[in-house]
């Protein structure tokens, strides 16, 4: 069994200076933590993966392709592989869990 805590992965991720974290990386798929301070900016490019977002905590907007909706705690969002998509109108610092299927490259 591997199993984390949220408190942990995010003291990791703090530590290690960066937005994301991969935590868990398997045969088909791989999970990690994201996450943007208010206001801040999303850098993110299309990926080569099927994604699903899910919001641990904060508010935001994200558009995916041509579509946009507001976010918070609980939202869980499916970005389809190649499709453009970024959090924006960051209003509370957003942690999110994401599922690359398969792994991210």
């Amino acid at each position: 069994m591997k199993a984390f805590r949220l408190d942990e992965l995010e003291a990791e991720r703090a530590a290690n200076d960066g937005a994301y974290l991969q935590f868990l990386r398997e045969r088909n798929m791989s999970v990690g933590l994201y996450a943007l301070d208010a206001g801040q900016l999303d850098p993110q490019q299309p990926h080569k993966e099927d994604e699903v977002y899910f919001v641990v905590s904060g508010r935001a907007s994200i558009t995916v392709g041509t579509e946009t909706t507001q976010v918070g705690r609980g939202s869980v969002v499916y970005v389809p592989a190649g499709v453009p998509h970024k959090f924006h109108h960051i209003t509370e610092d957003l942690r999110v869990m994401v599922v690359f299927s398969p792994p991210e490259s």
